[in-house]
């Protein structure tokens, strides 16, 4: 009888009640066996190198280090690796950074009941697993202009409610540049006013969180 060796995978988020719930799933599976957890990105990193697992589930929110900043280094380390991202937020430049950074498999915290085991084996196999949402998000806005990282800093000063004579005496220009800036902003994410560029910044993943306004 051939023994069939389990897919050895290791959980990385900062909410243990996500890695107790993915734990939960994971138990009554045979061939998938749960090696290890990590409750941020530095802990992820040092875990990966000592277990070696075959899967890797990263969230990319996490204290010490990112989501992406560990997949970078683990991938730095072991281009082979198998990674599969794990996040509450849809978002085109959020799945792209993931994916540029090496992850293989973007899945959606509210999808895992539903996806988590078949995600693991696809990415076991040497395959990818793209959610066809976040598959139509990233085509959507493909060859659209990016925000530079000025007009980022301008987007996030916006999103606490910096005025901009406040945004400019934080980044060192001018109040005319920084209305250029707000100008290019909502012309590149086709919004109708500084809100609402806030509010799509958000939902592509430009920005991580949805601010107070």
């Amino acid at each position: 009888m051939t023994t069939v060796t389990p897919i050895r995978v290791l959980v990385a988020d900062d909410h243990p009640l996500l890695r107790e719930g993915i734990a939960a799933v994971l138990a009554g599976q045979l061939d998938i066996d749960l090696v290890g957890e990590a409750s941020d990105g530095r802990e992820a990193l040092d875990c990966f190198r000592r277990l070696r697992p075959d899967v890797t589930l990263m969230d990319l929110q996490m204290p010490c280090m990112n989501g992406i900043d560990s997949i970078l280094a683990i991938r730095d380390e072991c281009p082979d690796a198998r990674i599969a991202i794990l996040t509450t937020y849809r978002g085109d430049v959020r799945a792209l950074h993931a994916i540029q950074a090496g992850a293989q498999a973007y899945l959606l915290k509210s999808s895992l009941r539903k996806e988590l085991v078949g995600t693991i084996r696809t990415l076991a196999a040497g395959k990818r697993h793209i959610p066809p949402e976040i598959a139509t998000d990233l085509a959507e806005h493909l060859g659209q202009q990016c925000l530079s990282p000025r007009e980022i800093s301008v987007l996030e000063a916006a999103s606490i409610g910096r005025s901009n004579r406040d945004i400019a005496q934080q980044l060192c220009i001018s109040e005319d540049t920084v209305k250029g800036h707000m100008r290019l902003i909502m012309d590149k994410l086709g919004a109708k006013n500084r809100t609402h560029a806030v509010v799509i910044g958000v939902q592509r993943g430009i920005l991580d969180i949805l601010p107070t306004l």
